[in-house]
């Protein structure tokens, strides 16, 4: 069993904690050293583990160590994700619940979590560090890139192109053939029938550009 640290001692951290046992009792495969969290005070006991320290803590580990980032926010996780590369060279294994209907045919890259409950269909890319939280399904040929946040039942249809760092708010549907484009969050129970602009805020069904970077406000 190798070892893993959760990055992010928040409420998706409890949940991948859960997700990590779940693995491990289909087939063991994680020791679970703790928490890693450098806004929650040091030795804190979240569901029977520690936070271990903040960041720096992973010093004291050596690269076999895996990490999984459990922080929801797409950004946020960029940013750690790229501090903890330059502090080295760790592995940040796929977590996939035992529960999930995945084909062959999806392809994945690394640091992935994908919770319990999803389906992925056929000829689907997912790239890097993207969450798929519960219950979600996501159709052929449907390109997540990195950094993605999917929240619960959200329903991507096929041939969706989701770029970088955007959040699918929880029960939001995308139709097929739909770009959504990076840094854009789209709100819970929208439907995005038309493509999405880059960097703002889109809500209502059908979904559409509601706030963009510095406050502004449209009503087109």
């Amino acid at each position: 069993m190798g070892k893993i640290l959760i990055f992010g001692a928040g409420g998706f951290g409890r949940e991948v904690q859960w997700l990590i046992e779940r693995i491990n009792q289909k087939i063991p495969s994680w020791e679970i050293e703790g928490y890693l969290d450098d806004g929650v005070e040091v030795q804190t006991e979240i569901n029977g583990y520690r936070v271990l320290g903040g960041i720096e803590k992973l010093k004291e580990y050596d690269f076999d160590t895996a990490i999984a980032v459990a922080v929801g926010s797409a950004k946020t996780r960029e940013k750690i994700v790229e501090k903890i590369k330059g502090i080295g060279d760790y592995r940040f294994p796929n977590l996939i619940d035992p529960d999930v209907q995945i084909s062959d045919k999806v392809s994945i890259g690394e640091g992935n979590i994908i919770c319990a409950g999803n389906i992925l269909t056929v000829n689907i890319t997912i790239e890097d560090f993207v969450i798929i939280n519960l219950s979600c399904t996501v159709g052929h040929d449907a390109v997540l890139k990195s950094f993605v946040t999917v929240y619960p039942g959200v329903n991507i249809s096929g041939n969706v192109l989701v770029k970088r760092r955007t959040e699918l708010g929880t029960g939001s549907k995308i139709i097929q053939g739909i770009s959504v484009e990076e840094d854009t969050i789209v709100g819970a129970g929208a439907v995005v029938v038309r493509p999405i602009p880059c960097g703002c805020v889109a809500v209502g069904i059908p979904a559409k550009p509601a706030k963009y970077p510095g406050g502004g406000i449209t009503d087109s």
